[in-house]
């Protein structure tokens, strides 16, 4: 083991402290180096929950359809959906915008609708919050829908300079993916990422009996929820294992999957949470110059969840990274991870 590598698997050991953190399984690649580190409860090998970060295999099959001449970003979502999907699902001051939605809008976050597993519900509590405590649940596709139409919409679908994260988008693109290829979101992650790229442990969670993937913690506390896992599907029902998750996330950004072209398309930011901006079906994790003087920790595209799991790509330094802290109330310490892993590997 190199003096890099035992630096790099010291960060992940520290990182865990069995009081935040209980688990990590970290992957990074620059240039010729590859390294593979795991610490605490988790192994390189054991498979974990990759929560949102599964968005970026839903961006890619959308990408991979329009380069296929099945769709275009532009396309009103009507064309692919029924109208009972889209009855009354955005409603902005009396004023019904569903027939606008447009495929951009939904990968953008920027069609103004809320967020069926965050937002607030009418006893005032969230999916999530449910969740967090325990009340394990199943829901489908069309309740995640009822459950946003419920709720009111945040803003004017394509308004400038606004995006609302919103895990409906991506339910409703999984809709669009399965309609216009006639099969399940789950073969369609089999057919065009994990067979082609040979993901040995990577797969949609379906089966609440299947207890392969390491359980989510949140605070000191174990959160077994598989119903609610298997409920995600295109907006975070993936499990993974880093290796996998390092390949997949240089197959997004190379061209592997769509045309590499397209990323530069995707590249419209607009704020969503700090220090995130979201654009096109992927974010832009960036730290303002206050927490960054030196420019010393570059810019990163990619995706998180609030699992505390993350895929993200450094363009400037052409540098990979992927992994988990598993931990749904600190997901900011995989960031912080993932930024002292690159750092580390950034220096010569």
């Amino acid at each position: 083991m190199t003096e890099k590598e035992k630096y790099l698997q010291t960060v992940l050991d520290k990182t865990v402290d069995g009081k935040k953190v209980f688990g990590t399984s970290f992957a990074i690649k620059k240039d010729s180096l590859i390294w593979l580190g795991a610490s605490g409860n988790l192994s390189k090998d054991q498979p974990y929950f990759i929560a949102s970060t599964t968005k970026l295999f839903t961006t890619s099959f959308i990408l991979r359809l329009k380069s296929e001449g099945k769709l275009n970003l532009d396309d009103k979502i009507n064309k692919y959906l029924e109208k009972s999907i889209l009855n009354g699902l955005h409603v902005y001051k009396g004023k019904d915008f569903s027939d606008e939605l447009t495929i951009k809008h939904l990968l953008a976050h920027t069609s103004g609708l809320p967020d069926y597993f965050q937002g607030k519900g009418i006893n005032g509590k969230s999916l999530e919050d449910d969740i967090k405590d325990g009340n394990d649940q199943f829901w489908t596709f069309e309740q995640a829908i009822e459950r946003t139409k419920a709720m009111k919409p945040l803003f004017i679908p394509g308004t400038k300079n606004k995006a609302n994260y919103s895990d409906a988008n991506f339910q409703l693109l999984g809709r669009v993916i399965e309609t216009i290829t006639n099969k399940p979101y789950s073969e369609n992650c089999n057919d065009l990422i994990i067979r082609p790229l040979g993901l040995s442990k990577t797969y949609l969670y379906q089966d609440h009996n299947d207890n392969t993937p390491k359980t989510l913690y949140y605070k000191a506390t174990e959160l077994n929820v598989p119903k609610a896992m298997t409920s995600f599907g295109p907006d975070g029902g993936i499990v993974s294992i880093s290796a996998d998750m390092l390949i997949f996330t240089e197959a997004f950004f190379t061209g592997k999957l769509f045309p590499s072209n397209y990323i530069n398309e995707l590249k419209e930011w607009n704020r969503i949470f700090f220090p995130m901006r979201s654009g096109t079906g992927i974010h832009l994790f960036k730290l303002p110059w206050i927490f960054n003087p030196t420019g010393a920790v570059p810019y990163f595209i990619g995706h998180s969840g609030l699992s505390g799991a993350l895929a993200y790509y450094s363009p400037k330094e052409n540098i990979y990274v992927v992994g988990t802290v598993n931990q749904v109330a600190h997901p900011d310490i995989s960031f912080k991870t993932m930024i002292k892993l690159t750092q580390k590997v950034m220096k010569k």
